[in-house]
């Protein structure tokens, strides 16, 4: 018991550690600490703001473009490899009126699938500290249903290394920094999409940070680093998706690249430019082992008007976002249900429980559902989020096997023999028109006459309903006829949710 006792203590540990190696609170702000300062970069302020200004001020002539960029590529290596050309793709933005500048960059730490947004605060550097737009990141969460995963960013350079350009460059800019995880199709779809969604209005720009490929001979990498060039030049989206999913590609940030390039050709007809190529061996490695660095343009020659179909598309998906977990954080929330229920129904103590993620302190509206060989035994929660995720389990969890009016109390005898299922909510929006209601996508809620009823997502599935009957039986579990719904009193609400089990 003691050796488990330490283990705990240094897993523990081992969190704190890491969570403080991201971020702290300056100011009441969330700040992702500089992790590769002196490692990348300089760490020395002054130091930095003059390799900075040389790198820029090195750069040849740039090509005349009609229109601000939307895009920009750069390289992520220590400057010493890789700041000559990334300072291509920065000159070529300098001072320009961008609002908002979106960094999405590939995972190299953490392996998780979708994406990481990072939510609030700041990112800091020898530079000082470099606000995130909240607002434009809210939306891109709402969007694209992904979240903030804190690991995903706790060591991961490819965004960090481009913070100090963009401090030197557009000062005035807000960011939202992006960590894709595995690049799959879906997920960069889902990300190009929410970029039309959210960006398509906005003063924008989205800096894909990629290195090319890694650890070939020199004539090697220029061969096949041409390749890939030759495929964001010729906008060839499909081929390189196909590389990118498959391993084929070597670009390490290859989600990111067809992510934009997808978001592009959505917006209008999009045009490349090439500023800068360059290997490792320009900051003096060797020959045998290169690593190859990219800066390129993109613009739109001319935006076209999204589709009435595809706007409601997009707002339909951003209505209500989905909350994305882990495994290893749905299980651990699964596992808090359990102890929560089994230690108050043995000993009548709430459990002490303080988590260390910082996903289980966000507010959320929650359900717990308490089942015994696949039969209901009992299911309350929170709609609206009120309270701390982890706290809205506890309490939901507890009071699904005590006080559900439908059910008599769990007894200590038949707590080896209960299932958990939680349902994590977004928030409740109202709907004027019941047609809106989605079988197997909306929870629904209805409220008349002082009377409220609620059904999870999950439940018409489960129950084989259509629409009209889902609508019938919430009418009947607030107690009231099942064709109030038609009524021009009642009120509907729809809302998502992340199921699991």
């Amino acid at each position: 018991m003691k050796t488990l006792r330490w283990l705990g203590i240094g897993l523990l540990l081992f969190k704190l550690s890491i969570l403080a190696s991201f971020a702290n609170q300056e100011k009441g702000e969330l700040v992702r600490q500089p992790v590769f300062a002196g490692l990348f970069y300089d760490e020395n302020p002054d130091r930095l703001q003059s390799r900075l200004t040389v790198y820029l001020q090195a750069v040849a002539k740039l090509p005349q473009i009609p229109h601000d960029p939307e895009v920009i590529i750069a390289p992520h290596a220590g400057y010493i490899y890789s700041g000559p050309t990334a300072a291509y793709a920065y000159a070529l933005v300098q001072s320009r009126n961008y609002e908002t500048v979106v960094i999405i960059g590939p995972s190299h730490q953490y392996g998780f699938n979708g994406c990481s947004i990072w939510p609030k605060g700041s990112f800091k550097t020898p530079l000082g500290l470099m606000p995130v737009d909240e607002e434009t990141g809210s939306e891109l969460i709402k969007a694209t249903g992904f979240n903030f995963i804190p690991e995903a960013h706790a060591k991961e350079h490819s965004l960090e290394v481009q913070i100090p350009f963009l401090q030197k460059v557009l000062p005035q800019s807000k960011i939202v920094p992006i960590v894709m995880g595995y690049p799959t199709r879906k997920v960069i779809e889902r990300l190009a999409d929410g970029l039309v969604t959210v960006l398509a209005k906005k003063k924008a720009l989205v800096v894909v940070s990629t290195d090319l490929s890694h650890y070939l001979s020199q004539e090697e990498a220029y061969r096949r680093d041409q390749e890939t060039i030759d495929l964001i030049k010729g906008l060839k989206v499909e081929s390189l998706l196909r590389q990118v999913i498959s391993g084929e590609n070597l670009l390490c940030g290859g989600g990111g690249v067809a992510a934009a390039l997808l978001y592009l050709k959505k917006l209008g007809e999009p045009q490349v430019e090439i500023l800068r190529y360059a290997d490792s061996t320009e900051g003096g490695g060797p020959k045998s082992q290169v690593v190859g660095y990219l800066a390129a343009a993109l613009y739109l020659k001319e935006k076209k008007p999204l589709p009435e179909k595809q706007m409601n598309s997009s707002k339909a998906k951003s209505e209500v976002a989905e909350f994305t977990l882990s495994p290893e954080e749905k299980k651990e929330l699964l596992n808090l249900a359990r102890q929560a229920v089994e230690l108050y129904i043995r000993e009548k103590k709430v459990i002490n429980y303080h988590p260390v993620n910082p996903r289980f302190w966000e507010e959320k509206g929650a359900f717990v559902t308490i089942k015994k060989r696949g039969e209901l035994r009992g299911c309350l929660g929170f709609i609206e989020p009120i309270l701390p995720l982890y706290l809205v389990i506890i309490r939901c969890a507890i009071l699904a096997a005590t006080e559900d009016p439908r059910f008599s109390p769990v007894e200590e005898r038949e707590l080896k023999n209960l299932e958990y299922e939680i349902s994590i909510l977004t928030p409740p929006r109202k709907i004027d028109n019941p047609r809106e209601v989605i079988v197997g996508r909306h929870g629904l809620i209805i409220s008349m006459e002082g009377k409220k009823g609620v059904l999870l997502p999950q439940v018409p599935v489960e129950a084989g309903w259509d629409r009209e009957t889902f609508l019938e039986q919430v009418c009947l579990k607030a107690g009231l006829p099942p064709n109030a719904w038609r009524s021009s009193k009642a009120e509907l609400f729809v809302f998502e949710a992340l199921v699991f089990h």
